[in-house]
C-alpha cells in the first residue's frame, strides 16, 4: 500500500487546479474563452487541448466519485457553500464582485477534487481501513 505525504496532497491540489483554472476562468485566457473565440475555425491543437481537459475532468472526477461516493461530494459542496456563506457574511468577500467569487469559487472546487483524490489514502492513514480495490 502507498502511503500519502502533503506533498502528494499539494501536487494534487496544484493539478486539480491548473485543471480547473486551464477550463475557465474569469481573466479570459481560458480554454473555454479560446473555444468561444475560434469556434468558427477549430484547429487541431484546439481539440487536442479539449480532450486532454476532458480526460483530466474524468480522472478527477471519477477519483472523487470512487472515493467520496456522491454523498461524501454532496457533503464537500455543502461545507463549501457553507464557507461561502460565512466569508459573505463577515465581509471578506463582496458578493458584487463576481470575478473575484469565480476565483475562490474555482479554488473550492479545486480543493473538493484534490480530497476526492486524497480522499481514499487519508482515510486509510486515519482510520487503518483499507478500500476494497486496495487489496
Amino acid at each position: 500500500m502507498q502511503n500519502i505525504s502533503a506533498g502528494g496532497v499539494g501536487l494534487r491540489f496544484l493539478f486539480a487546479l491548473i485543471l480547473v483554472l486551464t477550463s475557465f476562468n474569469p481573466s479570459g485566457y481560458s480554454y473555454f474563452h479560446w473555444l468561444v473565440n475560434t469556434i468558427t475555425t477549430p484547429t487541431p491543437w484546439l481539440a487536442l487541448t479539449g480532450i486532454v481537459l476532458i480526460v483530466g475532468w474524468v480522472i478527477y472526477i471519477r477519483a472523487s466519485l470512487r472515493s467520496l461516493g456522491p454523498i461524501g461530494l454532496s457533503l464537500a459542496a455543502a461545507v463549501v457553500a457553507v464557507i461561502l456563506w460565512v466569508f459573505i457574511d463577515i465581509g471578506i468577500m463582496n458578493i458584487d464582485s463576481p470575478s473575484a467569487f469565480t476565483w475562490v469559487i474555482e479554488i473550492f472546487i479545486a480543493a473538493i477534487l484534490c480530497l476526492g483524490m486524497s480522499w481514499s489514502h487519508l482515510r486509510r492513514r486515519m482510520s487503518g481501513q483499507a478500500d476494497v480495490d486496495d487489496v
